[in-house]
């Protein structure tokens, strides 16, 4: 199918950006690398007025060793995460998984910032943030705020982003332990049917984040909780999906999907803490 029809409109600048998101509402999409946005324009899921492109932003576009944490702009590709010499040293995972993402295409064009503005919950990258315990700097017409990334994330294609702001910057502590990352696919570029990512700092924080069971990604917190009152990595695993109600789709049963993620914990638990 084709998009409806829309204007397109280029933003020199975040502020000009800003400024246009402003002035267009909720009539208004951002673009940056597009693998988002145009396919759900072409199935006419998304039908915006204007589309703004920010793709050309080489400001949004870095990745800085910032003391404690790494800062990364958001219009960053997935091909230069997975590429970071900085990101390979300080956090692996996140090179990992940005690896991981789609195929080589989707990975030269797609951005970070792209991934985790679009709420997809069986995206592969706002599990990492999420595990990672990253923060998520969005900038608009009232100034800028940092947003935890357990609270960015509030339903299938829904974020804590209003539609006059603008995702410039996330932001990843540094100093993780042990991490690991499992992905159950019916094909390697595939969605994730379920995606589990663990990352454990200092000697008894474990973080544990889910992909694609239910409506929006979220953190395994039964499993948080049972590591932290003495359970063992297997036990822990079989409470993953404890308070959640995975969904089912032409993929998976809600039970099927309830069980991926507790194998696919089990699995993450043991390689993170090995």
């Amino acid at each position: 199918m084709l998009p409806e029809r829309f204007e397109y409109q280029r933003a020199s600048s975040v502020d000009d950006a800003i400024s246009r998101l402003s002035r267009l509402g909720d009539g208004a999409k951002l673009l940056a690398g597009g693998h988002s946005l145009i396919p759900l324009m072409k199935l006419r899921l998304v039908t915006p007025g204007v589309v703004v492109d920010i793709g050309r932003l080489s400001e949004l576009r870095y990745i800085h060793d910032a003391g404690d944490h790494i800062a990364i702009g958001s219009l960053t590709r997935h091909y230069d995460l997975q590429c970071s010499k900085v990101l390979q040293r300080e956090v692996p995972l996140l090179a990992y998984v940005a690896g991981l993402v789609g195929d080589p295409p989707v990975r030269h064009r797609g951005t970070i910032g792209g991934s985790l503005a679009h709420g997809d919950p069986a995206s592969d990258l706002p599990a990492a943030v999420m595990a990672l315990d990253g923060r998520l700097v969005v900038s608009g017409s009232h100034g800028k705020r940092t947003l935890a990334a357990t609270d960015f994330f509030r339903g299938f294609w829904e974020t804590a982003l209003t539609p006059e702001e603008v995702l410039t910057e996330v932001q990843i502590p540094k100093g993780a332990a042990g991490w690991a990352y499992e992905k159950f696919t019916r094909r390697a570029f595939d969605w994730a049917i379920v995606g589990v990512a663990v990352v454990v700092t200092g000697t008894t924080s474990v973080q544990v984040a889910l992909a694609n069971v239910g409506p929006a990604t979220v953190r395994a917190s039964a499993t948080e909780q049972a590591l932290r009152d003495g359970a063992s990595p297997a036990e822990a695993a079989g409470r993953a999906v404890e308070g959640l109600s995975p969904s089912s789709d032409v993929n998976a049963s809600s039970e099927y999907r309830a069980h991926l993620a507790v194998v696919l914990t089990g699995r993450a638990l043991e390689r993170a803490l090995a």
